[in-house]
C-alpha cells in the first residue's frame, strides 16, 4: 500500500459488498483504523451501494479528501475523521456561518475529541467571518496537553499560554487560534490592567470552544467571560453533559450552550470498537450485625467506618493479591481513586508498610482541596512533599511541593505543575504501577496502558463515567475491557449513570457479563475441544489444512475467553473440566501449528497464511530473556539439581512464543560451554552468542549467495532502527531473476533474516 503510485493515494475504500469501510493511507495501518460511514444518528451504511451513494457523492468525497484528512506531524501519518467527528465539525461550522447561536457536542470519552476539536478549530481559522478562536480548558495541565496534541496535528499551529499576561498578549496578536485555561481567561477579563488591552478585541467576532464543558461552565467564571466579549459564540465538547437528572444548581449543559449539535454515546463507541466496555467487580469490605441492601451500605458514609485502618489494610492486601492478574503481570497499570486526602495519605503509608515490588506514586492538589490557613493543609502539603521525595529517589528527579512558582505565575522545572506532567508521562510509559489520587487524573487524562481502576470513593453520574473511562482505551488483544474494582456499593450508581449517558438497554453492552457467564462459555467450548481432540496427541493426527484451520479457530476462541476469565480474581482451573497443565499442552500444539505455518515456503499459497492466531494472548512478559538469563546465572553444574534445573529452563523455552527460537542456542550453551567453564556465566554467554551469530551469518550468506558485509550491515541497522532496509536487501540479490521470482526471493530472504534476528536478540 506504500509502494509506487499507491504512496500518493490518500483514501482507500474496501468492501465485500455487504461490509464497506474507508481508511487513510499510512504505514502503521491496523484494523482499528478502518471505519464504517454512518448517518447523523450513527446508523451504518455498510452495503456497498448505500455507501457509494453517500460517501462517493463528488462533493462529499472531495470535502473528505480536502478538508477532513489530517497529517499527524509527529508520527508522519495521515488520519481521516470518522463520521461522528465529521458531523460534529460540520454542525459547528454551519452554526458559525449561519447564526449567532451556541451549541454543544456530546461525544463519549475516548472517542477522539481532540482530533475533532482540532479540525473544527483549524477550519474556523480559515473562515473570514471569525476573528479569533479561543480553545478553553479547565486546568493548566490540560492547557499543556491540548497545546502539545494540537501541535502534533499541525506544527506550530497554536501557542499555549503560560500565564495571564502571555494570554493577553496572544489575544492581542494576529494569530487566530489560542489555547488557554478558563482560570487565566477569567483573570484577564477581571483585572483592569489586562482589561484595557482586551478592549481592542472586545467587539470582534470570537468563537469560544470549551473543552470538557460539563466541568466548570456553571459558575461565575463562564458568565464573566461571556459577558465581557460582546460578539462571541460558545461551543462545548463533553463526553458526559450535565442533564436534568444531575443538574448543577438547576442548570444543565443545554441551559448554558443551547442545543446538542451531535451525539455519539458510549454504547455507539463500544459498538464501533472505538472504546472498550467495563468489567466491574464489587467487594464487600466490612461486616455489619444485620443484613443490608446496597442502598443501605451506600448510605453509610461515616469516616470512622470507611477510613478505618483495618479496612484499608484489607483493601491494600486485596489489591496486592490481584494486581498482577488484573494487569497481565504489569503489562498494564492502574489508578486507585480514594475519597479524601487523609484517606490517600493512609493508603500510601499502608502500601509502604507491605513487602511488594509495585511502584506506587501519588499526586493531590492540596491548595485546591483544603483551606491553606488551616493547620491540616500544612500537614497534607508536608505529606505530599514526603511522597514526592520517594518519587525523586525512585526516578532521580528533584520535584518539590514547597516550590511555589506556579502560584505566582512563574513556573519552575521542579514545582507542582512540573511534577504533574512528569507523573502523567511516567504513567503513560508504564513506569508507575498504581497511581493514588483523590480527583486528579480521573477526567481528561488518557493513557492506553491503563486498564484497571480501584475505587474507594462514592462516584455518580458524569463523575463515575469519566473515572471509569480512564481504563477503556483500546490497545491490543489482551486489553478486552477496563477493569473496575469497587470497594464501595456502586452498582446502582453505575447502572444509573450508564442508563443516563446511553440508554436503558445499554448496560449489557457497556458492562461485561458476570464471571459465571464467561466460565459457562469457556466450559462449553472446552467440551467441544475435548470431544473432537480428546488428548493432546490427537492434534498430531490432523490431516490437511481444513482440519488444522478448524482446530486453530476453535482454540483461538477458547483463548479469548481464557483472557476474559484471567481478569477475574476468582478464576481457578479447579472450576473447569481441564487441568492447567493439560491446557498448557494444548497451547504448545497451537504454537507448533503457528511455527509450522510461519515456516511455509514464501512461494506456497496456504489457506492458513491469513489466519489470525492472536499470539498476543499467549505472551508471558514476565518470562522473558532477562528471566532466562537470571536462571542461567544461578545454575551450578556441580550440584545434583543441575539436570533438573536445566530441564526446567528448556521447558520454559518450549512454552514461550518469544523464546522458543532461542531454545537450541541456550541448550547448546548449557551442554557445550557452561559445563566446562568456571568464568562468569553471563560474560561467557555473551561471548558464545556473539561467536554463534557470526557463524550463522557466514553460513547464511554463503548458502544464499549474498555479501556477508551487507547482511551484517542490515542486522546492525535493524538494531538501531528496528527495520530492515528492503531496497538494500533486494540490490544484494546476485541471481538474474525475473520480476516475480525476484520479489519471491526477497520475501523469502526477509523471512529468514527476521528469524535470524529473532534467534539472536538478547
Amino acid at each position: 500500500m506504500n509502494v509506487g503510485l499507491f504512496n500518493y493515494i490518500q483514501l482507500f475504500i474496501i468492501s465485500n459488498g455487504v461490509n464497506t469501510k474507508y481508511f487513510c493511507n499510512n504505514k502503521s495501518l491496523s484494523s482499528k483504523q478502518l471505519f464504517y460511514w454512518t448517518d447523523t444518528t450513527n446508523k451504518r451504511y455498510s452495503k456497498l451501494d448505500e455507501f457509494s451513494d453517500i460517501f462517493l457523492e463528488p462533493c462529499h468525497l472531495s470535502k473528505m479528501i480536502c478538508k477532513y484528512i489530517v497529517l499527524h506531524h509527529s508520527d508522519s501519518l495521515l488520519m481521516v475523521l470518522r463520521p461522528y467527528q465529521y458531523y460534529a465539525a460540520e454542525a459547528i461550522l454551519k452554526k458559525v456561518e449561519g447564526s449567532v447561536n451556541n451549541g454543544y457536542i456530546w461525544h463519549t470519552t475516548g472517542s477522539g475529541k481532540t482530533l475533532t476539536s482540532f479540525k473544527t478549530s483549524q477550519l474556523l481559522t480559515e473562515s473570514k467571518l471569525v476573528d479569533k478562536i479561543v480553545f478553553v480548558v479547565d486546568r493548566k495541565d490540560l492547557d499543556y496537553q491540548t497545546t502539545r496534541e494540537f501541535n502534533y496535528f499541525s506544527e506550530d499551529s497554536v501557542t499555549g499560554t503560560e500565564n495571564t499576561k502571555s494570554l493577553v498578549k496572544q489575544l492581542s496578536l494576529d494569530n487566530k487560534l489560542v489555547i488557554t485555561t478558563i482560570q487565566k481567561l477569567t483573570n484577564a477579563v477581571k483585572k483592569d490592567k489586562h482589561n484595557k488591552i482586551l478592549k481592542k478585541i472586545k467587539e470582534k467576532r470570537l468563537v469560544f470552544i470549551f473543552d470538557e464543558c460539563h466541568r466548570s461552565q456553571f459558575g461565575t467564571m463562564h458568565k464573566l467571560i461571556t459577558d465581557f466579549f460582546k460578539n462571541h459564540q460558545s461551543f462545548g465538547f463533553t463526553g458526559t453533559p450535565i442533564l436534568a437528572e444531575n443538574a448543577n444548581n438547576n442548570k444543565t449543559t443545554k441551559d448554558i450552550f443551547d442545543d446538542c449539535l451531535h451525539k455519539y454515546v458510549i454504547k455507539d463507541a463500544i459498538d464501533d470498537d472505538n472504546v472498550l466496555g467495563f468489567s466491574v467487580e464489587y467487594f464487600s469490605t466490612f461486616q455489619s450485625n444485620k443484613e443490608m441492601e446496597d442502598e443501605e451500605v451506600l448510605s453509610i458514609n461515616k469516616t470512622e467506618v470507611f477510613d478505618n485502618p483495618k479496612r484499608q489494610r484489607h483493601i491494600v492486601e486485596n489489591i496486592l493479591k490481584n494486581h498482577n492478574r488484573k494487569t497481565f503481570n504489569r503489562e498494564f497499570n492502574s489508578i486507585f481513586a480514594v475519597s479524601s486526602i487523609s484517606a490517600l495519605i493512609n493508603y500510601y503509608e499502608i502500601f509502604k508498610s507491605f513487602d511488594h515490588n509495585l511502584i506506587i506514586a501519588t499526586i493531590f492538589s492540596y491548595d485546591a482541596n483544603e483551606d491553606p490557613n488551616e493547620k491540616r493543609a500544612e500537614s497534607s502539603r508536608d505529606k505530599l512533599q514526603e511522597f514526592m521525595k520517594d518519587y525523586n529517589i525512585k526516578f532521580g528527579t528533584n520535584f518539590s511541593a514547597l516550590s511555589e512558582g506556579h502560584l505566582i505565575g512563574k513556573p519552575s522545572s521542579n514545582d507542582f505543575n512540573a511534577y504533574y506532567i512528569d507523573v502523567a508521562k511516567k504513567v503513560k510509559e508504564k513506569k508507575i504501577d498504581i497511581l493514588l489520587v483523590v480527583n486528579m487524573f480521573l477526567t481528561g487524562f488518557d493513557s492506553k496502558s491503563l486498564n484497571t481502576l480501584y475505587v474507594d470513593k462514592n462516584l455518580q453520574y458524569h463523575g463515575l463515567i469519566q473515572a471509569f473511562s480512564r481504563t477503556n482505551r483500546i490497545l491490543n488483544e489482551k486489553k478486552k475491557h477496563g477493569n473496575i474494582i469497587c470497594y464501595r456499593a456502586l452498582k446502582n450508581n453505575t447502572d444509573t449513570a450508564i442508563t443516563l449517558y446511553s440508554d436503558k438497554d445499554a448496560i449489557d453492552t457497556v458492562i461485561m457479563k458476570p464471571y459465571e457467564d464467561y466460565l459457562k462459555q469457556f466450559e462449553e467450548l472446552l467440551s467441544i475441544l475435548l470431544n473432537k481432540y480428546p488428548d493432546v496427541s490427537s492434534i498430531d493426527d490432523l490431516e490437511g489444512e481444513e482440519e488444522k484451520k478448524e482446530f486453530i479457530e476453535l482454540f483461538r476462541n477458547i483463548l479469548r475467553l481464557k483472557t476474559q476469565l484471567n481478569s477475574f480474581s476468582q478464576f481457578d482451573f479447579d472450576d473447569t473440566q481441564i487441568e492447567e497443565q493439560e491446557f498448557e499442552d494444548y497451547i504448545s500444539k497451537y504454537k507448533d501449528l503457528y511455527d509450522q505455518i510461519k515456516t511455509t515456503e514464501a512461494e506456497k499459497t496456504s489457506i492458513l497464511d491469513d489466519i489470525d492466531f492472536e499470539m498476543e494472548l499467549l505472551r508471558r512478559d514476565d518470562i522473558n530473556v532477562d528471566y532466562i538469563l537470571s536462571l542461567l546465572n544461578n545454575l551450578d553444574v556441580s550440584t545434583d539439581d543441575f539436570i533438573k534445573e536445566k530441564e526446567t529452563i528448556l521447558s520454559i523455552l518450549s512454552n514461550s512464543i518469544e523464546l522458543k527460537s532461542k531454545k537450541e542456542l541456550i541448550e547448546r550453551f548449557m551442554d557445550e560451554i557452561l559445563i566446562n567453564k568456571d568464568e562468569n556465566i553471563l560474560d561467557g554467554f555473551d561471548l558464545f552468542i556473539s561467536l554463534e551469530k557470526q557463524k550463522e551469518i557466514k553460513k547464511f550468506s554463503e548458502k544464499e549467495n549474498l555479501d556477508q558485509k551487507i547482511i551484517e550491515k542490515l542486522l546492525d541497522e535493524h538494531g538501531f532502527t528496528g527495520r530492515i532496509d528492503e531496497d538494500i536487501l533486494e540490490s544484494s540479490i546476485n541471481e538474474n531473476f525475473g520480476l516475480l521470482k525476484r520479489r519471491a526471493k526477497k520475501k523469502d530472504l526477509l523471512r529468514k533474516i527476521e528469524k535470524l534476528i529473532e534467534k539472536f536478540s538478547f
